[in-house]
């Protein structure tokens, strides 16, 4: 046996030798072993799944923007001269990744404010942005479920005046001739009126499987809690939004709130949007209900310029805050702040989009 080429086997009280020789004649070798880590991807849908809701604190703007796989760019054919729509860095029109969007941007040379002013002038790129992950996030069908009762002695919020809806006890039905119904609601501040059913909203709090974008509702004034304003449900919670509700209210004013400070209209119209005044809100959620979970969305970042239409003029502002679908503007002659959606037509970006949209689609009709 010991003069059988075999292996020798060290002893276990003694450290074992890192080179083992082969008794042979031949050369020893030595075997190393080496450690390998193969990555396998899980597919995007996977990931989403087990990826829990983030919480705002530790969310940022761009993931918001880069979170979906079915985010579109849209960018206008024909000569980059024409162009007003795309950023000067063709990079962009590229999905960044997560590991680049988090970053911030590099900052300027000391004394080099060339850099800053064509960050500024950038015109952003028009997305369309698809807004939910499941299928019920993304209809826009009111939901089949049965009505619920309308009776004297309830709670509801009434319109008072078309802007205001204020909370009132139901006194009495009234049927007219033509056979429509009528609520007489006594006001708790004073008055009474006589309204329609799509003029009045459940007092309790909404439950989710009946909120559907494009719900006709009604939601609580932030200065006065007395007081409510109507408004149509443009979102429902999602990852995009962090989890809130974005309701465009009947003056064009959006508003990112909570369950708690949503009201149900009671009998709302087949169509919601005849009982908004004819405007150019009218024409906007006309054509936001009509994209749908794909809306038309402007990218901008903080500090970036742009014009903003206000009392029916163009006027120069600057980007404060981006906040999902809203950014928050200050005109530069009055120092004004508001908050503006990044589909509104009021943006002379998105305005502009539109027409050379409307254009193609003229042009595709004609042919």
């Amino acid at each position: 046996m010991a003069d059988s080429p075999r292996e020798s086997v060290p002893s276990r009280k003694k450290t074992p030798s890192k080179r083992t020789r082969l008794e042979n004649g031949s050369d020893s070798l030595r075997l190393i072993k080496k450690a390998v880590v193969v990555l396998t991807r899980l597919p995007e849908y996977k990931i989403s799944a087990l990826r829990p809701p983030t919480p705002q604190q530790f969310y940022s703007e761009d993931e918001v923007l880069s979170s979906s796989d079915s985010d579109m760019q849209w960018e206008p054919e024909g000569d980059s001269s024409d162009s007003d729509f795309v950023a000067s860095n063709k990079q962009k029109t590229a999905k960044p990744k997560k590991s680049d969007t988090t970053r911030p941007p590099p900052a300027a040379p000391t004394g080099s404010n060339n850099n800053n002013n064509n960050m500024n002038q950038v015109t952003p790129i028009i997305i369309s942005s698809a807004f939910a992950y499941c299928s019920h996030e993304t209809t826009k069908v009111r939901p089949n479920l049965p009505e619920e009762e309308v009776k004297v002695d309830m709670m509801v919020l009434a319109r008072k005046k078309p802007m205001r809806w204020q909370r009132g006890k139901i006194v009495e039905t009234v049927t007219k001739e033509d056979g429509r119904v009528k609520y007489k609601v006594s006001f708790e501040e004073k008055g009474k009126s006589l309204v329609s059913g799509h003029h009045i909203a459940f007092d309790p709090t909404p439950k989710l499987e009946q909120l559907y974008v494009g719900a006709r509702v009604v939601v609580q004034c932030q200065d006065n809690k007395f007081w409510f304003q109507p408004g149509v449900l443009a979102e429902l919670p999602s990852r995009k939004n962090r989890l809130r509700f974005l309701v465009f209210l009947d003056d064009h004013t959006p508003v990112y709130v909570g369950l708690p400070l949503l009201h149900l209209v009671c009998r709302p119209l087949e169509d919601v949007l005849e009982d908004l005044p004819d405007s150019f809100h009218k024409h906007f959620m006309k054509r936001y209900l009509k994209d749908w979970p794909y809306p038309h969305l402007t990218q901008y970042r903080a500090g970036q310029s742009l014009n903003v239409e206000l009392t029916g003029v163009q006027q120069r502002c600057e980007v404060q805050v981006v906040d999902c679908s809203l950014i928050q503007v200050v005109f530069q002659d009055n120092q004004q702040k508001e908050w503006i959606h990044r589909g509104s037509l009021r943006l002379e970006h998105m305005a502009r989009f539109l027409e050379l949209k409307a254009g193609e689609e003229r042009k595709d009709d004609s042919e």
